[in-house]
């Protein structure tokens, strides 16, 4: 099953610190994500200064408990860095 996920950070002033600090482990393990083909695709979603906010994924999982699992491990949760999701199911368009 896919979702879209959307998570955002938190807005306190250790924010974009906290962020930096995990960002390292949290693309180690995207890349796992990848090989192991649950992330299609992700990134960061940025302000309009051009500022890292949150990220954006699709994802595929066989059920949600298997996505909140591996939301529940990133090191951007671990860590305090996303504060809240919006999770979706998605359907990539067969185009």
């Amino acid at each position: 099953m896919q979702f879209l996920v959307i998570a955002r950070d938190g807005t306190d002033a250790e924010a974009p610190a906290r962020r930096a600090a995990a960002r390292p482990a949290h693309l180690e393990n995207a890349r796992r994500m990848k090989a192991d083909g649950h992330l299609i695709i992700g990134g960061a979603m940025l302000d309009e200064a051009g500022t890292m906010i949150g990220s954006s994924m699709l994802a595929e999982y066989p059920d949600r408990a298997a996505l909140d699992a591996a939301l529940a491990a990133d090191p951007y949760t671990v860590q305090g860095v996303w504060q809240s999701f919006e999770i979706r199911p998605f359907r990539i368009a067969d185009l």
